[in-house]
């Protein structure tokens, strides 16, 4: 890869996907919120939306918060703790192998409910469709990287990644230079990751702008209930009927003309 595409893909393109990112979020919440939702189709084949939904949902938030703190944290802070690059980078590979293992098969299971039920996939959009086979491929992509981390164990690899993610942060113009000799899987899985930023104002995945966070401060609520608490209606009383028959009214007599 020459160095100007390099730079096109790694240099430029990370501020093009933020922008659309954070702008095209903004404005569809501003526009459409109406289609800020998740379009759940709960309804249909519900256990295997369960186990689906739920492994995906842990293993992404993992993945995310291990990147965002893998990448983002200077490394003068992880010197400063005493993490050495080696401890860290066997860390990554183990936790991120579980996180991602049980977020690769919970999209599995999401992408063959909406793809093989004829019910789901007809109440799908194209996009609902087309995010989940960019996740799968994706976390294809990030366990694979596991077996080429394998063979430099000494966490080298995983500064220039560090360098390069800070650098685009504080923006920095030759950024892109630290990962212009990664291995080809390294750069598919970034790239890959980009774009799912670039198309994520365009997709159900808005809905994570919605996340309610706040619900795992809220304060605890206890009810109570006994049996003395309870207020029982009362029976209706059912309607008395008088024993007496109804009197009839008096026939009133005819008067005829005498013959």
């Amino acid at each position: 890869m020459s160095d100007t595409i390099n730079h096109a893909l790694f240099g430029w393109y990370p501020y093009f996907c933020l922008t659309i990112f954070l702008l095209g979020s903004l404005i569809r919440f501003d526009r459409e919120q109406y289609t800020w939702k998740t379009g759940s189709s709960q309804l249909l084949r519900r256990r295997q939306l369960r186990w689906g939904s739920n492994l995906f949902h842990v293993g992404i938030l993992a993945i995310f918060g291990g990147h965002f703190v893998g990448l983002l944290t200077p490394i003068w802070v992880f010197d400063a703790l005493g993490v050495s690059h080696s401890f860290k980078q066997g860390l990554a590979i183990t936790a991120g192998g579980i996180a991602g293992v049980a977020c690769f098969i919970g999209i599995a299971l999401l992408a063959h409910r909406r793809l093989f039920d004829a019910r789901i996939r007809k109440t799908s959009a194209p996009g609902d469709i087309a995010i989940l086979l960019l996740l799968w491929v994706q976390l294809a992509l990030g366990l694979s990287t596991i077996f080429v981390s394998l063979g430099h164990m000494d966490g080298h690899e995983m500064v220039k990644f560090m360098n390069w993610a800070q650098g685009i942060l504080t923006l920095q113009p030759a950024a892109a230079a630290y990962v212009a000799d990664v291995n080809p899987i390294f750069k598919a899985h970034l790239l890959l990751g980009m774009t799912i930023f670039l198309v994520f104002p365009f997709t159900r995945l808005v809905h994570v702008w919605s996340a309610p966070v706040w619900y795992l401060g809220r304060p605890g609520y206890q009810v109570v209930r006994t049996r003395l608490s309870i207020r029982r209606s009362p029976a209706p009383v059912p309607a008395v009927r008088s024993a007496a028959p109804a009197r009839r009214p008096a026939a009133i007599p005819s008067h005829q003309p005498a013959e």
